[in-house]
């Protein structure tokens, strides 16, 4: 079916992917352009490329997994499709008739065995999606990034390199109170945009590499792992 998103591509500008591609090489001291590097030059020409119409933007509300798009949980599918084979395996093993029956029971019918039908599996459900506008999406990350940039700026003589960098938490807060008006006193639509806010954020940090973690962020949740905008990011 057709693309909702259109890119204006030039020879020129396919050049420019093969070179990028190339430098990445390069900069990783590679003889061999590798797919993710191909993967990687065509994400930084696509930001770029001036779109003349920009798709809606989806979220997984469990969280994004950029290898798992369908909304599964790949241990749960490969456990399950482990158990059917046990199954299946048990019943090629199992006898297929009774042991042969003796003198005294040869005129007696031999009923056959009785197979249990299992209750079918309930299908597993796909993740929740929230889908929100690009506009809607750039507002967010434009405000966000816009902030923590200041505050760097702000804070560059503080004392501590990590001091000056706010926590995910802070921000998502922040944002909601620039939303004060229009979220009202609806606690629902509070609760929307907190959650919003805190998949806007992983997008960024995860996918469009706009933000990025500062320090260890191992066994720190989300809410208290200190951000900040990358460096090459330009607004």
């Amino acid at each position: 079916g057709r693309s909702r998103t259109a890119y204006r591509i030039t020879v020129r500008q396919l050049e420019s992917l093969i070179r990028l591609s190339e430098a990445l090489a390069r900069l990783h001291c590679d003889d061999l352009v590798k797919p993710s590097y191909v993967r990687e030059a065509f994400r930084l020409l696509r930001k770029s490329i001036i779109h003349v119409e920009t798709e809606d933007v989806t979220f997984d509300d469990e969280g994004f997994d950029e290898g798992h798009e369908d909304g599964f949980d790949e241990d749960e599918e490969m456990t399950e499709a482990a158990a059917a084979a046990e199954e299946s395996q048990a019943q090629e093993e199992a006898p297929s008739q009774a042991d042969a029956p003796s003198d005294n029971e040869a005129d007696e019918p031999v009923e056959p065995p009785t197979q249990q039908r299992k209750p079918p599996k309930a299908k597993k459900s796909k993740k929740k999606k929230t889908q929100i506008s690009f506009e809607q999406y750039g507002a967010i990350s434009n405000a966000v990034s816009a902030y923590l940039r200041s505050k760097e700026s702000e804070q560059d003589d503080t004392e501590g390199e990590e001091s000056k960098y706010l926590t995910w938490g802070e921000v998502a807060e922040w944002y909601l109170e620039q939303c004060e008006v229009d979220i009202g006193d609806s606690l629902e639509e509070l609760e929307r945009m907190r959650k919003l806010t805190n998949l806007v954020i992983r997008r960024l940090v995860q996918v469009d590499h706009v933000l990025m973690c500062i320090g260890n962020t191992e066994g720190i949740p989300e809410a208290d792992r200190k951000i900040a905008v990358h460096p090459n990011y330009t607004f």
